[in-house]
């Protein structure tokens, strides 16, 4: 309990600066929450997935089966869709609308961390204003009435000192969270483009060959039906006595 309250007290010792210093540590926080649910709920690329594209020869069924199954806002969702959904649609057309799909993916993926980067440079300045003001306010006691007053000269000394430490801990915590967030972003983006090469590049050999293409498909479900029965048999209910 003694430690909450000198907390309190040092707070409040720090001045008028730790309430725009707090607003910040505020906006910090719900970005980075914010950031971290968004990237790991409707970002994550499935491991399945990544099996299917990386995969010799892309299934469009199963692929397309496993991306639908996404939630509806999950950024790979929308960046396959224009890829999957194209068909017979001329390879250029589809290469564009895969390319405007990404640039609003990036742009919904980045979007909040000009904020935290303005908080990495504005929480130390504030901090800074706050030391200025608390050794102003130490040195004019001192120069009217000399050392006459000595807590209000050692109150002055705290505030500038709190002001500037928890101005650089919010920046410090906004700076790794950017960092983190910017390099994920990069990361995720990688990826995206990487999948939409190997599905172009897969569709675009499907619309130069298209027997070859319809013969893998009809080979596939060859090689899926007994398995289909298989599990069909296992499933059914047996005999009734």
């Amino acid at each position: 309990m003694n430690d909450f309250s000198e907390l309190f007290l040092a707070v409040r010792l720090g001045g008028w600066v730790i309430y725009p210093l707090t607003v910040l540590a505020v906006a910090g926080l719900a970005i980075i929450l914010d950031k971290a649910y968004s990237l790991h709920r409707f970002a994550r690329i499935p491991a399945r997935i990544d099996q299917l594209i990386e995969a010799p020869v892309v299934d469009f069924a199963q692929t397309r089966a496993q991306i639908v199954a996404l939630p509806e806002r999950h950024a790979l969702r929308s960046f396959a869709a224009p890829i999957l959904d194209g068909g017979n649609a001329p390879i250029w057309w589809v290469e564009s609308r895969a390319e405007t799909a990404a640039q609003h993916i990036e742009r919904a993926l980045n979007r909040g961390l000009w904020l935290l980067e303005t908080i990495v440079t504005a929480a130390p300045l504030l901090g800074l204003l706050g030391t200025i003001i608390g050794m102003m306010h130490s040195f004019r006691l001192i120069g009217g009435q000399g050392v006459v007053n000595p807590t209000g000269v050692t109150g002055g000394v705290a505030q500038a000192l709190i002001a500037t430490a928890i101005g650089l801990v919010i920046a410090l915590v906004a700076l790794f969270a950017f960092n983190y967030f910017s390099r994920r972003v990069g990361e995720l983006l990688d990826h995206f483009e990487r999948v939409g090469t190997r599905l172009i590049g897969q569709l675009r050999l499907d619309q130069e060959d298209p027997e070859r293409a319809a013969q893998r498909r009809l080979d596939r479900e060859r090689a899926e039906g007994p398995a289909h029965l298989r599990l069909a048999g296992e499933h059914a209910p047996g005999p009734r006595t």
